[in-house]
């Protein structure tokens, strides 16, 4: 993305979340919170639609377990695709997770002669890994996919913004038995058999208003096709209100609630492993290019880190070699102890020599806080033996 487009995300990030003021963000707003009712009569026009079955999903004839959020970006999602997955392929699935690769960008497909002459096939979906090997790299990969085919040697990791074609190959060509739909819960072309549902603590429901006034893609009514709920970031504390709120849309789904534990520290050049203990009373230098910030430069301080220099870009930014150094060299005037960032924001990275000042990223993982008999009894479900229905019945 260029700067020029990241800047005014940014501004429209500014406006929507009131950090910006005067006459013009505020006629700005106005006219978004127009646009706003807009688009929830779109949303509820279309689960209207599917719902009365005037609009088709798909059946595959394989296990669809949907991850999503009712809100954009921030709700730690990609961990907790991970856990599932890992937890799924324990429990002896064959798992493919199926991503749309926000911000990736495709490879040029290699051009045939007599081309024209052949009739125009769609292409396959990106095979960001097999369940064997990693395939492509994060940009063309996209950085939540290759982090997750990254980190899972043996789960298949697709990319297409047509999840049923992408479902179907994943079936068909790579044997998979069970598909984890990454940003599911608006993809109602594909059945969902489970609809997981993740909720931020810090803010539930974003600011409150639905795009493009606000971060909300639903109304939280909507929170009613959630099977299980996961509240996420939590700390231990009591989510009394926050629950109650919850059941007032969805009495039935099951919630559980949990936090991004931190692991350790990894090297991004070398791997090396550091604990976590390094990090206090360092001080440090703090990177990062993701929708909440706040949370992971919170999460540095609560380890006993001291950020000396905080740098935000905006979500799925890519780093460009010149952007880098110049923030490392910003670390080394200050004689800084490491750099950390996230994972998600180190796969963007472009390939680094060395680094005068150590750079680290944040290895997290989630760790269920309540809700243990929930989380056992969903993945048991799930990993139950099905009859596995051949998907060219379904395409006949």
């Amino acid at each position: 993305m260029s700067q020029r487009s990241e800047r005014l995300e940014q501004f429209a990030i500014d406006v929507i979340l009131e950090r910006r003021h005067g006459l013009r963000a505020r006629l700005l707003r106005s006219l978004l919170y127009l646009l706003s009712f807009v688009y929830e009569r779109i949303v509820q026009l279309r689960l209207f639609l599917y719902r009365k079955r005037i609009l088709r999903e798909r059946t595959l004839g394989c296990l669809v377990v949907s991850i999503g959020n009712l809100t954009v970006g921030g709700t730690g999602k990609t961990p907790i695709v991970e856990k599932f997955a890992r937890a799924l392929r324990s429990g002896g699935r064959r798992v493919a997770i199926l991503s749309r690769g926000y911000k990736s960008v495709p490879q040029p497909m290699p051009k045939k002669r007599f081309a024209f002459l052949r009739p125009k096939l769609p292409p396959p979906p990106r095979i960001v890994s097999d369940g064997k090997s990693l395939l492509l790299d994060s940009l063309a990969a996209g950085d939540e996919p290759y982090m997750l085919a990254n980190n899972l040697k043996d789960v298949i990791v697709l990319v297409d913004k047509d999840r049923v074609k992408s479902g179907l190959y994943a079936i068909k060509e790579l044997k998979a038995d069970t598909l984890l739909l990454d940003d599911g819960l608006q993809y109602l072309h594909l059945k969902h058999r489970l609809d997981i549902v993740l909720i931020d603590r810090q803010a539930p429901f974003g600011n409150e208003y639905l795009l493009p006034r606000g971060t909300l893609r639903e109304p939280p009514a909507n929170l009613r096709r959630a099977s299980y709920i996961f509240i996420t970031k939590s700390t231990g504390e009591p989510n009394d209100a926050l629950v109650q709120r919850i059941r007032k849309y969805n009495r039935t789904a099951e919630i559980i609630e949990c936090a991004h534990k931190a692991l350790h520290l990894q090297n991004v050049l070398t791997g090396e492993q550091l604990p976590l203990e390094e990090l206090r009373d360092a001080f440090i230098g703090s990177l990062c290019g993701i929708a909440a910030p706040e949370s992971f430069e919170d999460g540095l301080r609560k380890l006993g880190a001291r950020i000396e220099i905080a740098k935000r870009y905006t979500d799925h930014h890519r780093y460009a070699e010149n952007e880098l150094q110049s923030f490392i060299n910003r670390c080394l005037r200050r004689d800084l102890a490491m750099i950390v960032t996230t994972e998600k924001d180190a796969v963007r990275f472009p390939r680094l020599i060395k680094t005068e000042v150590p750079f680290y990223f944040l290895r997290v993982e989630i760790e269920i806080l309540s809700g243990h008999e929930s989380w056992e009894h969903c993945v048991a479900r799930i990993c139950q033996p099905q009859p596995m229905l051949s998907p060219e019945r379904f395409f006949s």
